[in-house]
């Protein structure tokens, strides 16, 4: 059986909800950020050298990294679901934002994440710490990101679902630069289509029931 190492508000919650969604057993480790730095625990070295969420244990197999361990789990147990027909457009364009979201979508949040609490540094270093932070997201950061999410709305108008007409395990990988945007660079519903899609993945019930599982999903601001 499938165990996930589940760190609380990370992007592990992810594979609960495609765990949820294709219906496939599990079970889940748990493991608590650690409350001042907002880390992870040691503890998940002993599983990957890394230290950090997702992991995956199945059987002989540990596996991390989120898109990885999301082909894999397709591989051995979608049985084609959640994944459009080989060669076809949809194929294509659900290939393209499997990778977008952690190779072109996290990024720029990521570091907004870094520099908004570079402005919280301490009294003495904050002021220099808040200039210097400012001028990096308004010069670069936050142009970026609002660049993607042009980007993605517009997308959304091409059709309901990232890939196409059909949901697929492409809007669950897209789901977290999502909600890490709504949460920390302000996407609202000035980007109805992406709003929508927010409204309508939060409306699933194996996204719900991945909620319940694996217990509070707030991203960190």
């Amino acid at each position: 059986m499938i165990i996930v190492h589940h760190l609380n508000n990370s992007r592990s919650q992810r594979l609960l909800w495609l765990l949820e969604e294709l219906g496939v057993p599990y079970d889940i480790k748990r493991y608590q950020r650690d409350p001042k730095t907002m880390l992870a625990p040691p503890e998940l070295r002993q599983v990957h050298p890394l230290g950090k969420s997702p992991v995956i244990t199945d059987g002989e197999v540990t596996l991390a990294e989120s898109g990885a361990i999301m082909e894999y789990v397709l591989e051995k147990y979608g049985r084609g679901r959640l994944m459009p027909k080989p060669n076809s457009p949809e194929r294509l364009r659900y290939t393209y934002w499997m990778h977008f979201a952690e190779g072109s979508a996290m990024p720029p949040l990521v570091m907004k994440l870094v520099l908004d609490r570079m402005a919280r540094a301490p009294f003495l270093v904050r002021p220099v710490a808040k200039a210097i932070a400012a001028k990096v997201k308004k010069s670069f950061v936050e142009p970026n990101i609002n660049r993607q999410l042009d980007y993605m709305e517009a997308e959304l108008n091409r059709s309901t679902w990232f890939a196409g007409a059909e949901f697929t395990a492409a809007d669950i990988q897209m789901s977290f630069p999502l909600e890490a945007a709504a949460a920390r660079a302000g996407l609202n519903a000035s980007k109805p289509k992406l709003t929508e899609f927010l409204a309508r993945i939060h409306a699933r019930e194996a996204y719900r029931a991945a909620l319940e599982r694996g217990g509070e999903f707030k991203l960190l601001r």
